[in-house]
């Protein structure tokens, strides 16, 4: 799971920094050759490029950086973390849901992956089988009784 997001992060960073370094210079440097460039659209533009991709950079660095330092044994065994699946069902409807707590680049709320730091995510943290969890949502309000909850320890001893 760690490794995966470090892999798809060093992706975007390694394709950033090409831009940064290599497109962005030729782009510049082509707008320049246009002239005045106070009214020169083209340069504007690579240079909001520029800016932005320098951010990003410094983002994906310290992202990279935060998830390397992430110690698995640190999350928890015995209630829900990132890496869990939580097993719910909706006490008002019985209906069954199920959720899945992943880093923020492999959110996907159609296949219920969200974010511990979603109003979900924050939610269903630190939950244990049995537990009633409220959500707030900003139009409504969903009641869950948690039927289970796989860790991520659980994952990986049962893919052992």
């Amino acid at each position: 799971m760690k490794q995966a997001i470090i892999k798809k992060l060093d992706a975007e960073l390694l394709i950033s920094q090409k831009e940064l370094q290599v497109d962005i210079p030729k782009v510049i440097l082509t707008a320049r050759e246009h002239g005045d460039l106070k009214e020169n659209s083209e340069y504007k533009a690579a240079k909001e490029r520029q800016t932005f991709l320098q951010a990003r950079i410094s983002l994906l660095q310290k992202r990279i950086s935060d998830v390397t330092s992430l110690d698995i044994e640190k999350i928890p065994r015995d209630r829900s973390g990132l890496g869990s699946t939580l097993f719910l069902t909706d006490i008002k409807t019985g209906k069954e849901k199920q959720f899945h707590l992943v880093f923020p680049e492999d959110v996907d709320p159609d296949a219920g992956k969200i974010s511990p730091g979603s109003p979900v995510g924050k939610a269903l943290m630190g939950k244990q089988t049995g537990d009633e969890v409220m959500v707030l949502l900003p139009e409504q309000k969903i009641e869950y009784e948690v039927i289970n909850v796989k860790t991520l320890h659980d994952k990986s001893e049962d893919d052992n």
